[in-house]
């Protein structure tokens, strides 16, 4: 094998190498830019929004059907407003309910959507209007303690 030869095959083995790390990064930062589908957007106000994170997971009944596209804080309101970015394949009632769920015990957060049974459907700019919040797990474990607090014999 000629010297030409075998630095074209160690410059071949570099780039697919590269774009395997480019390829990696995209699927660890949840970076689903290269899908091009289309896609719906719509609004869902929560009390308490947890560790929800931008581009996290919108999933029904375990199935990914899009992402978190942006939270913000509406003042009027004094709730936090997620924005929801669903793939227009997948079509929801317009009583649809979004919660906010961990992935096992300590996992990343997402919201999953329960579809209702409305004959309407969610369209680009509508509003989720019953929400559940996030569970924080630090009030659960403190309310926890203080009902057990409160239920402990007095000391003699």
């Amino acid at each position: 094998m000629s010297r030409t030869a075998l630095d074209l095959w160690v410059g071949i083995f570099v780039a697919i190498g590269f774009a395997a790390l480019v390829f990696l990064a995209m699927k660890v930062g949840n970076f689903s830019g290269i899908n091009g589908s289309e896609t719906y957007r719509v609004e869902a106000p929560f009390d308490n929004i947890g560790g929800l994170k931008v581009r996290a997971p919108v999933k029904s009944s375990g199935v990914l059907v899009g992402r978190v596209a942006g939270i913000r804080f509406d003042s009027q309101i004094y709730r936090a407003v997620v924005e929801l970015e669903i793939d227009k394949r997948y079509a929801f009632p317009a009583d649809t309910t979004a919660s906010i769920l961990t992935s096992g015990l300590l996992g990343e957060q997402y919201v999953g959507l329960e579809a209702g049974a409305d004959s309407g459907m969610l369209e680009n700019g509508d509003r989720v209007l019953i929400t559940q919040s996030a569970v924080v797990l630090e009030k659960l474990i403190g309310q926890f303690m203080f009902d057990r607090a409160a239920d402990a014999p007095p000391a003699q």
